[in-house]
């Protein structure tokens, strides 16, 4: 190759690298780069109830990678759709579908009690767990895992919910990872999750 034909190329590239350098540098100086990355932000202590009536907290993730999910039972859309792709996930996942937490908090504790959970369940993947508690716990572990979650009134007088629809991946420490794309065919997102094993 030309050396006179290269040299832009290699202007451009050291420019750039510079200009990456400056930038984290500059947010390293503010204070940013911690905010950046810092993955422990997400998650931290709860204690809800199981669809069986079972206590769960956050100790119960310890061990096994985890999806979590946030949602309430009747969501029309949304909430059902990501259930059934994380059972399918699950049954891709064969015999090591048994170790994975997966579960699905409810963001609707008015609603959402232990019998509902276990009812909207049945319908789903049987690792599944559904948990719910009073609306001062329920509270804790979205402001915990930075859920947005808010009521919203319909003109019969009801109230449907809008909130957070990411799956959130966590670590076998219960660290979080990264939202887990459910946007694939089971078989790759089943074999992404086998790496966190």
């Amino acid at each position: 190759m030309d050396r006179t034909a290269s040299r832009p190329l290699v202007i451009v590239t050291a420019f750039t690298a510079s200009l990456l350098v400056g930038l984290l540098l500059m947010l390293w100086m503010m204070g940013g780069v911690r905010g950046v990355t810092a993955p422990a932000a997400i998650g931290g202590p709860f204690q809800l109830t199981d669809q069986s009536g079972a206590t769960f907290t956050d100790k119960n993730l310890q061990g096994r990678p985890s999806l979590i999910f946030f949602g309430f039972t009747h969501c029309p859309d949304v909430c059902p759709t990501s259930l059934f792709e994380i059972s399918e996930v699950l049954r891709a996942m064969g015999k090591d579908a048994d170790k994975v937490n997966a579960v699905f908090v409810t963001v609707d504790p008015q609603r959402d009690t232990q019998a509902a959970m276990k009812d909207y369940l049945s319908s789903f993947d049987p690792h599944l767990k559904g948990l719910t508690g009073d609306s001062a716990a329920i509270q804790k572990i979205i402001t915990e895992y930075r859920v947005y979650a808010k009521k919203v009134p319909l003109k019969d007088g009801d109230y449907t919910m809008d909130h957070t629809a990411l799956v959130y991946l966590m670590d076998r420490d219960g660290h979080f990872v990264a939202p887990f794309n459910l946007s694939r065919k089971p078989e790759e997102a089943a074999a992404d999750l086998k790496h966190y094993l």
